[in-house]
């Protein structure tokens, strides 16, 4: 008889296993940020315990990849992402995005200069890339102020006091990648 569910389940250990040794890390460091013990893992990863929700939720978030991917599950048809546009402190936030952890990718809309709810920069860990579409950006990071255009972009550490809002009478609109914990949105140069 067929099992369906069983078929999914087969394969999600040697999924975990090659996410795991993908982004290079221990079993141990992977125990860390999951909060699942190292023996649960191994466990998961060679297929000696069946996983279960609460256990893929986290390990689909530490790796940055939908817990579709884990399951492989079927696909849906449609690979649009259909999320709501959110009104958040004078900002339109729109999701462009819908899995968990690793890098988030927003649509924000900033309303004209003047009517934003604050001008306080801000810090929360993290890391920012952002692309203006629209408008003019005034960019506060730390001490230094930019004034970006149509075409630029910026990209920083969040942990330094920062404000972005539209620099004129007309709203700015960016595309804005965030990841969390610090995951930068391309590569740079390496630091010696």
């Amino acid at each position: 008889m067929n099992n369906p569910e069983g078929d999914v389940l087969v394969g999600v250990g040697p999924r975990l296993r090659a996410l795991r040794r993908a982004r290079n890390t221990t079993l141990a460091a992977l125990a860390e940020e999951t909060g699942l013990t190292a023996s649960t893992l191994s466990r998961l990863e060679n297929g000696k315990l069946r996983p279960t929700l609460e256990q893929l939720l986290p390990l689909a978030r530490a790796h940055g990849v939908p817990l579709d991917d884990l399951v492989a599950a079927p696909p849906t048809g449609d690979p649009r992402i259909h999320l709501r546009p959110v009104r958040r402190s004078g900002l339109v936030l729109v999701p462009l995005t819908r899995r968990a952890g690793g890098v988030q990718a927003y649509k924000v809309i900033y309303p004209p200069a003047g009517r934003a709810s604050t001008t306080k920069p801000q810090t929360h860990e993290g890391y920012e890339w952002f692309y203006v579409l629209n408008g003019h950006v005034r960019f506060v990071l730390g001490e230094q102020e930019f004034r970006l255009a149509v075409g630029e972009a910026a990209e920083f550490d969040t942990r330094i006091p920062h404000w972005i809002g539209s620099a004129d009478s007309q709203p700015a609109e960016l595309l804005v990648l965030f990841g969390a914990q610090g995951e930068r949105a391309h590569l740079g140069p390496s630091r010696h």
